[in-house]
């Protein structure tokens, strides 16, 4: 870790990440490299090696960052609402998620390399905010529907995030995939994240207002 102030560090992280962030919005995660981000920020590219090793622990930094933004809005939704409905929780999380475009990107493209090419440290700390947003949604649940057992809420849990890394290539199609289908007479419907997600909320919440 270099030298200087736990400011610095975190700003220039921070930096590091945001730059990421920036050139996954128009490229590929094989493309980007790390003289890629580096030229992207404001101090040398062999100073990222300070702070990260590997390209895929910034995307992995990158991805806990979305989850603790999703985390944030979902923890302001449990404490805006004294009661939800389950029209109202569905609407709600869905709302969050849809927010979360970057995150459905990279859990659906990228997740696998990103988790085999960091140091276990890294991972470990990811692995905390992503159990904070198991955590979350759970104490969502346990206050709003108060039928639901342990065991309800683990199986709601089990159903909705594998559910969640199938979202992004369901609302981003490329001309390619989209020429492809229309050839082999494959009907798409062009539904957005939030779309997809309030039914499937819905219905695992059947049965518990």
């Amino acid at each position: 870790m270099p030298k200087g102030s736990p400011e610095l560090t975190n700003s220039r992280r921070e930096e590091i990440i945001s730059a990421c962030a920036k050139l996954y919005e128009t490229m590929n995660f094989k493309d980007i490299t790390i003289k890629e981000i580096g030229s992207a920020t404001s101090f040398t590219r062999t100073s990222i090696y300070n702070y990260f090793h590997t390209k895929e622990e910034i995307f992995l930094a990158l991805l806990q960052r979305e989850y603790e933004l999703w985390i944030a809005d979902i923890e302001n939704m449990r404490y805006q609402n004294e009661t939800m409905t389950a029209g109202q929780f569905a609407d709600g999380l869905a709302g969050t998620l849809s927010r979360r475009d970057r995150l459905l990107k990279i859990l659906s493209m990228n997740l696998y390399d990103l988790e085999e090419y960091c140091r276990l440290d890294n991972l470990v700390e990811f692995k905390k905010v992503y159990k904070r947003t198991l955590d979350c949604i759970s104490s969502c649940l346990k206050k709003f529907f108060t039928a639901m057992t342990d065991s309800d809420i683990q199986a709601f849990l089990y159903a909705f995030f594998p559910f969640i890394f199938g979202i992004y290539p369901y609302t981003k199609v490329t001309d390619k995939q989209a020429s492809a289908m229309d050839k082999a007479g494959l009907a798409y419907p062009k539904l957005s994240i939030y779309e997809i997600t309030r039914p499937v909320v819905l219905k695992l919440l059947q049965g518990f207002e």
